[in-house]
């Protein structure tokens, strides 16, 4: 009889014990959906930012251009002074 008393008491501790891992499981996947929440945000700033970037980089394009040009005026003045030190 003795047996039978402290053996049917276990099952409550069982009971706990999955109370318990439920819980800590449901503030796992709280926290995660909260972490997901802030990269989220965090990752919708960055793309503005990355916008206002391209927006403030896109005259950039012209660059090439004007390196070009300046090569080309840096080779003129190189011919000129050739022609008139006579070197």
């Amino acid at each position: 009889m003795l047996t039978l008393i402290a053996s049917s008491g276990w099952w409550q501790v069982g009971i706990a014990l999955e109370i318990a891992v439920i819980a800590v499981a449901a503030v796992i996947v709280i926290v995660i959906v909260w972490l997901a929440i802030r990269i989220a945000k965090q990752a919708s700033t960055a793309e503005q930012a990355v916008e206002v970037v391209r927006q403030q980089t896109a005259e950039l394009g012209g660059i090439a251009r004007i390196n070009d040009s300046g090569v080309r005026i840096l080779h003129a003045a190189r011919s000129l002074r050739k022609v008139a030190v006579g070197k």
